[in-house]
């Protein structure tokens, strides 16, 4: 048992070390989790061997003997060469263990991950992470996911150590489905709430005004009043979320529209603009957030900054 008695011990693979894989990792390890991590950067890994987790040197040295297998990666393709690949996680996993991706991926991947699974006799949950990098690290992430009665409930004392909030979506594939959709609206959002500034830059108007007024009506957002308070209107465009990977999943979301003959006009041209900025190298790594700085590059004025 852990020091606070909450759970058996169970021994995880954390691969992906990323701006939310890292501090996900971290907390299970705190709640007394056997973590043995793995990232493509080794020095990630060892801060959660400070802790008191361990490292892995390859995907296939994590994966193998543990109970379940934790993905935390940027893309598609990715996923499917870490847990697919002929040395990857699936390949080293016994039936009846589990598979719990974590990642923002193609619906599409997320199944076929899925069925591979199934054929090994692992468990297979897709549970992508809600909210951003800070409420990674402090334990607030919400999570959305799709999995069977029976695999949510391995899943869930992991969830509640890494985070807050579990919103169940569904059955298998359903967790994917709705961050698709999740991620749509904010960077929609927050590609809005960028023009907005920037037009009230525009007019004359200083950001404590608009951020005061906006904040008070039904126009108050997350992606204006919390991630753009927070990082770019400080100046801080250090990615926790790239604008490469907000483009990535728009497009996830045109994909899934256009394979449904859907119309998505307001989010193509939010789309479009992801693309404009990706572009521009200086832009493509920057946080997402930094949708305010081209804005205002467009608009011909200087990026506002709170005091």
């Amino acid at each position: 048992m852990s020091a606070c008695g909450e759970h058996i011990m169970t021994t995880v693979a954390y691969i992906g070390l990323g701006a939310m894989g890292l501090p996900l990792a971290r907390h299970l390890v705190r709640k007394g989790f056997d973590v043995i991590a793995y990232d493509i950067e080794p020095a990630r890994a060892d801060e959660i061997v400070e802790l008191g987790g361990r490292k892995a040197g390859s995907v296939a040295e994590a994966a193998r003997d543990v109970e379940v297998v934790i993905t935390c990666l940027p893309a598609t393709p990715h996923v499917e060469a870490v847990v697919l690949g002929p040395d990857g996680a699936l390949a080293q996993m016994k039936p009846g263990t589990l598979l719990l991706d974590m990642s923002t991926i193609d619906a599409n991947g997320t199944d076929r991950v899925a069925k591979a699974c199934a054929a090994k006799g692992v468990a297979f949950v897709d549970s992508p992470i809600g909210r951003l990098v800070l409420h990674a690290e402090r334990g607030e992430s919400l999570f959305m996911v799709g999995a069977s009665d029976e695999d949510f409930a391995r899943v869930e004392p992991l969830l509640n150590a890494m985070g807050k909030d579990i919103m169940r979506c569904g059955g298998q594939g359903m967790g994917s489905r709705m961050k698709l959709v999740n991620n749509f609206l904010l960077l929609t959002i927050a590609e809005v709430s960028a023009e907005a500034v920037a037009l009230g830059t525009r007019l004359g108007l200083d950001i404590d005004t608009i951020l005061k007024v906006t904040g008070s009506t039904t126009a108050q957002n997350g992606q204006l009043h919390t991630l753009m308070v927070n990082k770019v209107l400080k100046g801080d465009t250090v990615p926790g979320f790239t604008i490469d990977l907000a483009f990535k999943d728009m497009t996830l979301a045109m994909t899934a529209a256009a394979e449904y003959r859907m119309g998505l006009p307001v989010g193509a041209a939010a789309h479009a603009v992801y693309g404009g900025a990706r572009a521009m190298p200086e832009f493509a790594t920057k946080d997402y957030s930094a949708l305010l700085e081209w804005a205002c590059r467009n608009a011909g004025v200087e990026t506002p900054r709170t005091t």
